[in-house]
C-alpha cells in the first residue's frame, strides 16, 4: 500500500499548463516608431502653430492672415516633421545595418574569439562560467543568432525590430496636423478672436502632455501642467516679438 503524501509543488497530470508570462504585464513602444514620432508631431504642432498664431495676432493682422499664416503652418510643418523623421529613422536604420555587416565580418574571421567574448558577456550577467560556455557554443551554432545576440549586447537594439520609417513619417505627419489646426478652430468656426485661439491651443496643449504622461506611466497632471508652461514660454516670446515687430511696421 503507497501512503505517499503528494507533494502541493509539483504538477500533477491534471494541472494546466502555465500560461505565458505576457499576461499580466504588457510593455510599451520603447523602440523610437510610431509612439515617439506621433507624441513629438502632436507636441510640436501644438507649440508651433499656437506660438505663430499668436506672433501674427500680436502684430495686430487682420483675420485672414491669421488664417492663412496658420494653415501655411500647419503644411510645411507636417511635411517637414514628416520628412525629418523619415531621413532620422531610415538613417538610424541604416546605421544599424552597417553594425551588422561589421559584427558578420568578425564572426567570419574571428569566430573563437567573438564566442570568448559571448561567454564573458554571459558571465557578467549572472551565469557560471561552464553555462555561459555552453549557451555561447549553442547561440553560435547559428551564424545569424549569433549576430543578432551580439548586436542585441553589445549596443543594446535589436536588428530584427527596427521601426518602420513610413509608420514613423506618417504618424508624425497626421498628429503633427491634429496639433496645428487645434488654436485655428475658433477661426475656422467663424470667432475672430487672438484669446480663443490661444485658449484652445493651450487645452491641446494640456491634453497632449497628459496623454504623453499616460503612455509613460508618469504623473499625469505633471505631464500636462509641464507642457502648458513650455508652450506658454515659446506662445509668449512669439507673442512680444510679434507685437514689437508690428508696432515697428506701423
Amino acid at each position: 500500500m503507497n501512503d505517499a503524501v503528494p507533494d502541493p509543488d509539483k504538477p500533477s497530470a491534471s494541472t494546466p499548463p502555465p500560461r505565458p508570462h505576457e499576461f499580466d504585464h504588457k510593455h510599451s513602444d520603447v523602440s523610437g516608431g510610431w509612439l515617439r514620432a506621433a507624441v513629438f508631431g502632436a507636441m510640436d504642432g501644438l507649440v508651433t502653430n499656437t506660438s505663430l498664431i499668436a506672433g501674427v495676432g500680436g502684430a495686430g493682422v487682420d483675420t485672414q492672415t491669421v488664417i492663412l499664416s496658420g494653415v501655411a503652418g500647419l503644411v510645411a510643418g507636417a511635411f517637414s516633421m514628416a520628412l525629418g523623421e523619415y531621413t532620422s529613422v531610415s538613417t538610424s536604420n541604416e546605421q544599424i545595418d552597417a553594425e551588422v555587416r561589421v559584427e558578420r565580418r568578425a564572426l567570419r574571421r574571428h569566430p573563437e574569439a567573438e564566442e570568448a567574448e559571448l561567454v564573458e558577456t554571459f558571465t557578467s550577467m549572472g551565469m557560471s562560467e561552464q553555462t555561459a560556455t555552453a549557451a555561447a557554443a549553442e547561440v553560435h551554432a547559428d551564424t545569424d543568432r549569433a549576430v543578432d545576440i551580439h548586436i542585441t549586447h553589445e549596443l543594446g537594439v535589436n536588428p530584427q525590430e527596427k521601426p518602420s520609417p513610413l509608420v514613423a513619417a506618417g504618424s508624425s505627419f497626421v498628429m503633427f496636423a491634429i496639433g496645428a489646426i487645434i488654436p485655428l478652430l475658433p477661426y475656422l468656426f467663424g470667432f475672430e478672436s487672438l484669446f480663443a485661439g490661444l485658449a484652445i491651443g493651450g487645452v491641446g496643449l494640456l491634453l497632449a502632455g497628459g496623454l504623453a504622461a499616460y503612455f509613460t506611466a508618469q504623473s499625469r497632471i505633471r505631464g500636462a501642467v509641464r507642457q502648458l508652461v513650455f508652450g506658454a514660454i515659446a506662445v509668449g516670446a512669439t507673442y512680444v516679438v510679434g507685437a514689437l515687430i508690428g508696432v515697428g511696421v506701423g
